[in-house]
């Protein structure tokens, strides 16, 4: 009777939240560009008063720097100490 109801409560997140996937995606995906632009806003030179806070998690977000600044439109990476291109 479990498995029914996980079922019928699958098919009816896929009813609802299918016809957004895509908005859900872009709107995640903003939220990161956001995300990673405050991270990198100090070393970008853009003055960043949470860069005490943001400096800890620079190591976490260097494995998508390179997708982000693609993203961003910028053909090479604008940061002097991170040559990822």
């Amino acid at each position: 009777m479990g498995d029914w109801w996980a079922a019928v409560g699958s098919n009816l997140q896929e009813f609802y939240a299918g016809p957004y996937r895509e908005t859900f995606a872009r709107a995640r995906r903003d939220e990161e560009d956001l995300f990673m632009m405050m991270v990198f806003s100090d070393a970008l030179g853009v003055p960043n008063p949470a860069t005490y806070y943001t400096v800890e998690l620079l190591p976490v977000v260097y494995e998508r720097f390179h997708e982000w600044h693609r993203r961003m439109g910028m053909e090479r990476s604008p940061l002097d100490s991170l040559s990822c291109c």
